[in-house]
């Protein structure tokens, strides 16, 4: 059974279809990249995933357990709702760490009250899990340091880590990159790429054409809201069978 099962989403803002009916699944473990030009619904779609938007319809399913069901009108809880994004961590394209938090405390903020909500104590714990996480980032020496005292590329590994520190099924990243300098690039995707290697199950919204390549298990073509286009990295890129998808990956080509 697959981990993640999306099946026939849906989303409209007004009049504007941006989701017009998106299906897919993945596998424990898998890494899926999803590309596509601007405006085709694909941080529309992560942000489904992640309950900060409500699709019209269709289901989403986490390891069986129906998280979303377009047919069912009965109004969740806050509560209701907090619980079942904990299925998916995150990673934000502008890093949307707290200024007046360090690095240290951005990570462990989430968990001490998801921890303080159920009655939990183990602050000690938690503080441990964050220092280790910072420590696989590379930033064992930044725990004490405040958002602006870190470059961006070092922010959104802190937001990383953030996202890992609640230990979700699956971890998000919209277009981890685009808010950072070229030369900050790299950093960021050399810690994707080891999570990959790591078998985090993950999926990326990227304009990295070469890296969507390298690192995926599986890549999505969304276009005008629908996925046009899915298959190993080898199908998409070196076999597209939809002639725009052909012309969206000439684009990049010549780039």
């Amino acid at each position: 059974m697959a981990l993640l099962e999306v099946n026939n989403i849906k989303k409209s803002f007004g009049k504007t279809e941006v989701l017009k009916d998106i299906s897919f699944s993945m596998e424990k473990g898998e890494a899926v990249s999803i590309i596509g030009s601007s405006g085709s619904g694909k941080t529309t779609l992560l942000r489904c995933l992640n309950f900060l938007e409500t699709p019209d319809a269709g289901t989403i399913r986490v390891g069986g357990e129906v998280l979303f069901d377009g047919s069912d009108k009965t109004r969740k809880s806050d509560e209701e709702i907090r619980r079942r994004r904990l299925h998916f961590g995150l990673v934000f394209q502008n890093f949307n760490l707290f200024p007046q938090y360090t690095a240290l405390e951005n990570i462990t903020l989430a968990p001490k009250l998801a921890a303080k909500a159920a009655g939990v104590k183990n602050d000690e714990q938690i503080v441990e899990t964050a220092r280790s996480l910072l420590a696989q980032m590379g930033l064992s020496n930044r725990a004490d340091n405040y958002p602006h005292q870190l470059s961006g590329g070092q922010q959104q590994r802190v937001a990383i880590a953030r996202a890992l520190a609640l230990h979700p099924d699956i971890l998000c990243f919209d277009e981890p990159t685009s808010a950072l300098d070229p030369e900050l690039t790299g950093e960021v995707l050399r810690v994707i790429r080891e999570l990959a290697e790591n078998h985090t199950t993950m999926i990326i919204v990227t304009h990295e054409m070469k890296f969507a390549h390298d690192v995926a298990d599986k890549v999505i073509f969304m276009d005008d809201g629908y996925i046009l286009e899915q298959g190993t990295p080898e199908d998409v890129f070196e076999h597209p069978h939809e002639e725009r998808t052909r012309q969206f990956l000439s684009s990049y080509s010549k780039k």
